[in-house]
């Protein structure tokens, strides 16, 4: 026989009762964190990935850990190359709550629901999670609806993304693991370049080839000299890569202050200041060994590692 018409698992006001419980539950042993979605810049159509990925927005919201024990995961693993993290989490976000907070009309989300390889923040361990995949129907319609998604994320590892949320603890990432390329400056007029701005230099006008990166670093030395560490570089009028070009004439132009600046040396891999993200890089000493690891005389033209290194 069919069910009842008497009875009925779809009633409003349970189905909100329900929510306004797991929501309260979040809220009292959830964590804050912010919901930070992934701008494709350049979508390569044959990969289905893109290399120059942009964050721009983060979005505050409660979320549970299912697994309180830590993270998931394989843990801390060992492997040839040093050591390598490969923790994962699963966040459980009530569905009301990630619509009202994130999925309003006036947002920039333009999906219906969290989107795989989209970022989790979680400031409790100052960690980044980029989702996996987002399970939409656990609980299994317990009411007729579905109250929570569950996302389930592995750790993120930072592969030159732009991040301009305005919130310093994610955006700090950017400066902290970015390739970054360092300059002396001597500025002209007496103003100098802002924080985060994009600098352009233009090497030359026909045929036309400029070189853009990001401030990440800066450091006033005087009224007129400067050191600025960029990163985000990118080359336009050319397929090869084109270093920043030390001249008296070739100004380094800044896009919201409008300051023009020349550039008086570009670190190199024998300065200390090379990787200003990075206090103990031994860039310089890598440099050297690698100069003689390989045999690259007549007498082994194939480069094969000599027999006396």
């Amino acid at each position: 026989m069919p069910r009842s018409v008497y009875f009925s698992q779809a009633v409003k006001s349970e189905q909100n009762l329900y929510e306004d419980l797991i929501i309260e539950s979040l809220k009292i042993f959830g964590q804050d964190v912010y919901y930070i979605p992934r701008t494709l810049v350049s979508r390569d159509n044959i990969l289905g990935e893109d290399r120059a990925s942009k964050f721009d927005d983060a979005y505050l919201i409660e979320a549970y850990v299912e697994n309180t024990d830590g993270f998931e995961g394989s843990g801390d693993l060992y492997q040839k190359f040093g050591l390598e993290i490969r923790d994962e989490a699963t966040f459980i976000i009530s569905r009301r709550q990630w619509q009202n907070l994130v999925g309003v009309w006036n947002n920039t989300v333009e999906a219906q629901k969290p989107q795989e390889g989209d970022l989790i923040f979680l400031p409790m361990s100052n960690s980044f999670f980029e989702i996996s995949f987002v399970e939409a129907e656990q609980p299994f319609y317990q009411l007729s609806n579905l109250p929570v998604y569950k996302m389930q994320c592995s750790l993120f590892e930072y592969n030159e993304e732009d991040f301009e949320t305005g919130i310093d603890a994610i955006d700090s990432t950017q400066t902290q693991n970015s390739y970054q390329v360092g300059m002396k400056l001597t500025v002209v007029g007496g103003n100098h370049f802002t924080l985060g701005e994009t600098v352009t230099q233009i090497i030359t006008t026909s045929p036309a080839l400029s070189i853009t990166g990001e401030i990440q670093t800066l450091t006033k030395t005087s009224d007129v000299l400067a050191t600025i560490s960029v990163s985000n570089i990118g080359v336009t009028g050319s397929t090869e890569a084109k270093d920043f070009v030390i001249s008296p004439t070739l100004g380094l132009v800044g896009s919201e202050s409008g300051v023009t600046c020349h550039i008086n040396d570009v670190y190199n891999v024998a300065d200390s200041e090379s990787f200003a993200s990075d206090d103990q890089s031994q860039n310089y000493g890598f440099e050297i060994e690698a100069d003689g690891f390989l045999d690259f005389t007549e007498t082994n033209p194939f480069g094969d590692a000599s027999e006396t290194y």
